[in-house]
């Protein structure tokens, strides 16, 4: 029964950034602003941790699945990205970086937030 309240904590939050993203003109994904929304939910304790833990670690481990769709896309528009490979290289280059730099600072700002409790 544990993981169903988990399950639907998180889908409750996609809802929620959905219906949200939806009424603001789709600026930001509605998976984006749900995501947001939990770890704010998180943070304030409105949600606890054990609740969503089992459903998290399940779709963290399990998080390959969701590159699929991506890879197919990818493969459809192979023509395109091999006329411009290297804008492409550089790209993916340069957003692997920011993402690894904007995640250490994130871990690094809740490590912090956490110590203070």
């Amino acid at each position: 029964m544990k993981v169903f309240k988990g399950l639907f904590i998180i889908l409750l939050h996609l809802v929620i950034g959905n219906v949200i993203s939806f009424c603001t003109g789709e600026f930001i994904p509605g998976s984006v602003l749900g995501m947001i929304i939990l770890f704010l939910s998180l943070m304030a304790g409105i949600v606890k941790e054990d609740s969503v833990r089992d459903v998290a670690l399940f779709l963290t481990d399990n998080m390959a699945i969701f590159f699929i769709p991506a890879l197919i896309g990818i493969l459809e528009m192979w023509g395109l990205i091999k006329m411009h490979f290297l804008a492409w290289v550089a790209l993916l280059t340069i957003t692997a970086l920011l993402v690894m730099a904007v995640s250490g600072w994130t871990k690094q700002l809740t490590d912090r937030i956490r110590r203070r409790k």
